[in-house]
């Protein structure tokens, strides 16, 4: 079992995708010049709403210029069609999405009325454009609140769990935010929420004890295949 769960992270690595390489060279030289005694890391760990609309969406936090860098691992299970993910930006800037996992994974970013704005689909033209220019640091989003949509890709089985790992920053960062979105309970009610839980969504502050492997001062890449130890 070990060593299957090795040899799935072993290929979530191999098959990065390579337009990610700029902005984690960047995330890379900005590390570099900071000492990592400067950032602090905030996590949680939260269920995902069984609800399958935007108006549930699991929030990861504030993106702030030169500021925060937004963290999220989950799995799309199976028969789970849809992830939703909200952040707020503060203000005007170029932002960089780093992403990795298993193929297959489709991520929308997505405005606060709905519209689409950039896409990782290769057939959705204009959006894909975006996409990797989001990828590459080099996409200006307005201050307001945004929404990740997480499905799969046209054609991908909906029997096959699909992990991955998201990451948002806006220049250099300070304070990192960790969220572990689990699935929900089954038959939970989408309405209902713990003090425990609730405190975590406020607070940020509330650390699970498997998300300690995740240490300062990695890149982007590692610190997000160092997530998905929190699945396997």
């Amino acid at each position: 079992m070990a060593d299957d769960a090795i040899s799935s992270v072993s290929s979530m690595v191999s098959s990065l995708n390579a337009s990610i390489t700029n902005a984690v060279s960047a995330l890379q030289a900005q590390q570099a010049a900071a000492s990592t005694d400067e950032i602090k890391t905030y996590e949680k760990s939260v269920k995902k709403s069984s609800l399958t609309n935007s108006g549930a969406a699991t929030d990861i936090g504030i993106l702030a210029k030169n500021t925060t860098r937004l963290n999220v691992a989950s799995t799309l299970a199976a028969n789970d069609s849809v992830d939703f993910y909200k952040f707020k930006v503060t203000s005007k800037g170029e932002a960089t999405l780093g992403q990795v996992g298993d193929d297959g994974v489709r991520v929308q970013l997505m405005s606060r009325l709905g519209t689409v704005l950039a896409d990782s689909n290769k057939d959705s033209g204009g959006d894909y454009e975006k996409y990797q220019s989001l990828q590459r640091g080099e996409l200006t989003l307005d201050k307001g609140d945004y929404t990740l949509r997480i499905t799969r890709d046209k054609g991908e089985s909906a029997n096959t769990d699909k992990n991955y790992a998201l990451q948002l920053v806006m220049g250099s960062y300070s304070q990192d935010y960790d969220t572990v979105a689990k699935q929900p309970t089954k038959g939970e009610s989408p309405f209902q929420m713990s003090t425990a839980q609730q405190s975590m969504l406020d607070g940020l502050n509330t650390a699970i004890s498997s998300a300690n492997s995740i240490t300062y001062g990695q890149t982007g890449t590692e610190k997000l295949m160092g997530s998905f130890s929190l699945f396997v």
